[in-house]
């Protein structure tokens, strides 16, 4: 019910956190579903930002707590003139309003850097518009994993423990069949394989977009990257992510995620990925990321025993929570307290200036 009533709020305009969703839901433990006023000050108190917000949530808590036709709101706004300048402008001040003696609009001149606030706006806060503008940004982004060293062998100036004949032999017919320059191999590099383990649970509904846009620019802008969704069950996207257009990409992984915006059991899906997948050699040596909140139907137990299996074999694992951003949090939820001793990097995913820390933790050696 909690998750259904922020995204009413949020089709009416509202913007809803998945902390905000949080929030609601412990003062509901404490106050009850039957009390109706104790529902409607508690989603007042931790859904609700501004003032001007209030019509709409009245609206929505109407139309699911009170079982009311939703109905459209409309609202006078004051004409407002404005005059945008750009980043060029010689004047550094930040707003500035004015009053016309014909009428009474006022003209407001602002200056702004769209890149910018959206590098550091949260995800759950993106209108449509602004999804789209990120998306240009987001396509920048590149994921460098660490090089690890490989059995090929590549040639070396160097004198190494590997002669290189064929190359010795070859500079010798020179000089008559003397070996006189030796040639040597030395081991080479390559880059590690990088795992994504992205949940698309209802709890990350309102960061599964932006992230699945993130998986797809990592599965084509290098090699050697895997991308799996993790919700009841496990689904393999790597092959859906591939293609190099982005919508054709996210509507084939969309479509093939049947549990999109259910529940979670992390504790199984990584069961299921270690078995199939990770312990018979794609998370060996590798940077395993997983991007979630935490939040876990399932046993504790069993997702503190996957852990433990997958850091054993695994390079590093990297969790990335997107509510790590929210003031005084801490990982109580049992899923994430299970999970959080076998985890080498916790960092936030709430934002492109994350995602883009996210890059520099998986390219370390």
């Amino acid at each position: 019910m909690a998750v259904a009533f922020a995204s009413t709020l949020r089709r009416l305009g509202v913007a809803v956190s998945t902390g905000n969703v949080i929030a609601f839901t412990e003062a509901l433990g404490c106050v009850g579903l039957e009390d109706r006023s104790g529902v409607y000050w508690s989603g007042r108190a931790t859904l609700v930002q501004r003032p001007e917000q209030h019509p709409a949530y009245e609206q929505a808590f109407a139309a699911v707590w009170l079982q009311r036709e939703l109905i459209r709101m409309t609202s006078e706004i004051e004409p407002v003139v404005l005059a945008l300048d750009d980043d060029e402008a010689a004047d550094p001040g930040g707003e500035e309003v004015a009053e016309t003696d014909d009428d009474e609009r006022r003209t407001v001149s602002v200056r702004y850097s769209p890149t910018e606030v959206l590098r550091n706006k949260d995800f759950a806060s993106y209108t449509n518009r602004e999804f789209d503008e990120a998306r240009k940004l987001m396509a920048e982004l590149r994921l460098g994993g660490s090089l690890r060293r490989s059995h090929r062998l590549t040639r070396s100036r160097r004198r190494t423990r590997h002669p290189d004949l064929r190359r010795t032999v070859h500079k010798s017919l020179r000089l008559h069949g003397e070996p006189i320059h030796r040639a040597f191999l030395a081991p080479s590099h390559r880059p590690r394989r990088v795992v994504l383990l992205c949940d698309v649970s209802g709890s990350m509904e309102s960061y599964s977009r932006a992230l699945l846009r993130f998986l797809h620019v990592a599965v084509v802008g290098r090699g050697r990257v895997e991308a799996f969704a993790l919700g009841t069950r496990l689904t393999r996207l790597t092959r859906e992510l591939s293609s190099h257009d982005p919508d054709a990409a996210l509507a084939a992984a969309a479509a093939s995620v049947s549990d999109w915006s259910g529940g979670t059991r992390l504790g199984q899906v990584l069961r299921q990925f270690n078995d199939e997948w990770g312990i018979r050699g794609m998370a060996r040596g590798a940077v395993v990321v997983i991007l979630s909140d935490g939040w876990d139907r399932g046993d504790a137990g069993d997702l503190g025993l996957q852990m433990a299996r997958l850091h054993r074999v695994a390079h590093r694992v990297v969790w990335v929570n997107p509510l790590k951003v929210t003031a005084g949090y801490a990982p109580v939820a049992k899923g994430m307290a299970a999970a959080l001793p076998y985890v080498d990097e916790f960092i936030e995913g709430h934002s492109l200036a994350s995602l883009e820390t996210l890059g520099a933790v998986v390219a370390k050696p």
